[in-house]
């Protein structure tokens, strides 16, 4: 009997014991399942990691002023004023390895209307550096510049959604908005990222579909703020790929971010009214919790398949049993031990593969169910079928091995007389 052969005998025996062979497929499709599903969310959530982190700056250091109940902002005042201009020039000043630095002041709006429509949005006083930074497309126009910021033009950079609410299909540049009580000219629309707001690692990314950007200068000298408040709402630090205290991978942003912390601890007199945000290190804690939830799952999906080997083994030992005689039949015609043996490896192959296959099928609607249900993004890569499947038929193999083996050493007189 060659290998075809014995693998049409092996699916002829699955197929006229089905209940027995789909009970034992069973661990095999469920271990093979949660392996595919939960290599698919792994590699989601690195993936929209990865978009997050860049959308961050891997070489970033962000320093974002933290908020305080009126009181407790009264007294964090009389040590620091908070972020300002003054942070952002000893930084650049003292701190190597930068290759520039971006303010940004967050305007809290009670209204931004034009031509009679209004909308909500996010307003930010930023640098022409912002948009290299940020990695900013622009659908039409141009984005803030040089003498913008010198001269505190009031111009705007205002995002897609927010140019559809207030002028609807008509072309947005030229036209004039208003925040609060300053007019605005739109000079640049930006181009849509498809989301209204993100946030990785619980640090808020902020989507420039609804955002309006101005000169930070502008921002600081024609809004009415809180004295309280901080000047700055955030800067943002990149560093250069190459310089002192570098590395092939670029400069590093843990050390650099700990040197920026001592500065402008420094400068506020100790007091705590800054967070230090490092991607680098957002992206590494990521990585750790998503190795612990593979690692998990792992287990939990080991498990499923080690008791589908249990399950193999066992119908195979009982395979073997029911079917005595005929291997006695066999041998007596001249069947070699080998042939035994290669027979029922071959059956316990079949089950396997077909456990697998199965498995594979359920894993990947289990993956699209996950991303349809809950939002969560899954990739399917083939190594991961690959994976799943090779440690499925292995197991299989490993499971069926000791009852063909026991099958192929069966004496053949003794197995004739067998009823």
């Amino acid at each position: 009997m060659n290998l075809q052969e014995a693998l049409a005998t092996s699916l002829a025996n699955l197929a006229g014991h089905k209940l027995r062979s789909a009970l034992t497929m069973l661990g095999v499709v469920f271990g093979v399942g949660a392996v595919i599903s939960m290599l698919s969310i792994g590699a989601g959530a690195e993936r929209e990691a990865m978009e997050m982190i860049s959308r961050l700056g891997l070489r970033n250091v962000l320093l974002r002023a933290k908020t305080f109940e009126r009181e407790e902002a009264q007294e964090i005042r009389k040590q620091s004023p908070g972020l300002s201009l003054r942070d952002t020039q000893a930084i650049l000043d003292a701190v190597p390895g930068v290759e520039l630095i971006a303010p940004k002041v967050e305007i809290d709006p009670w209204q931004v209307i034009a031509a009679g429509a209004k909308t909500q949005a996010t307003v930010l006083g930023v640098t022409d550096r912002h948009r290299e930074l940020a990695s900013l497309e622009l659908a039409s126009g141009r984005f803030l510049d040089g003498m913008d910021l010198l001269a505190h033009e009031q111009v705007a950079v205002i995002g897609p959604a927010v140019a559809r609410d207030l002028f609807g299909y008509e072309p947005a540049l030229g036209r004039d908005l208003k925040v609060d009580d300053v007019w605005l000219q739109v000079v640049g629309v930006l181009a849509g990222t498809g989301s209204e707001s993100d946030s990785f690692e619980g640090v808020s990314i902020g989507s420039t579909d609804r955002v309006v950007y101005l000169p930070v200068t502008t921002a600081l000298s024609k809004f009415d703020r809180d004295p309280l408040d901080s000047p700055l709402s955030e800067i943002v630090v990149r560093l250069a790929s190459s310089g002192p205290g570098t590395d092939a991978s670029g400069a590093d942003s843990r050390t650099a971010a700990r040197v920026i912390d001592r500065l402008v601890g420094q400068l506020h007199a100790g007091a705590e009214d800054y967070e230090l945000v490092v991607p680098e290190a957002l992206l590494e804690q990521s990585r750790r919790t998503q190795r612990l939830f593979s690692l998990v799952m792992g287990s939990i999906a080991g498990i499923s398949l080690l008791v589908g080997g249990i399950g193999i083994m066992n119908i195979m030992l009982a395979t073997v049993l029911e079917r005595t005689r005929e291997i006695g039949v066999r041998r007596a015609v001249g069947a070699r031990r080998r042939d035994i043996l290669e027979q029922f490896l071959v059956e316990s192959f079949a089950i396997s593969a077909l456990g697998g296959a199965i498995g594979v099928l359920m894993g990947l609607g289990i993956a699209r169910g996950i991303a349809a249900s809950a939002g969560w993004p899954t990739v399917v890569t083939p190594w991961s079928i690959l994976l799943a499947v090779g440690v499925a038929v292995a197991v299989g193999m490993i499971s069926g091995f000791y009852p063909a083996r026991r099958a192929a050493e069966l004496d053949p007189i003794e197995s004739l007389r067998y009823e």
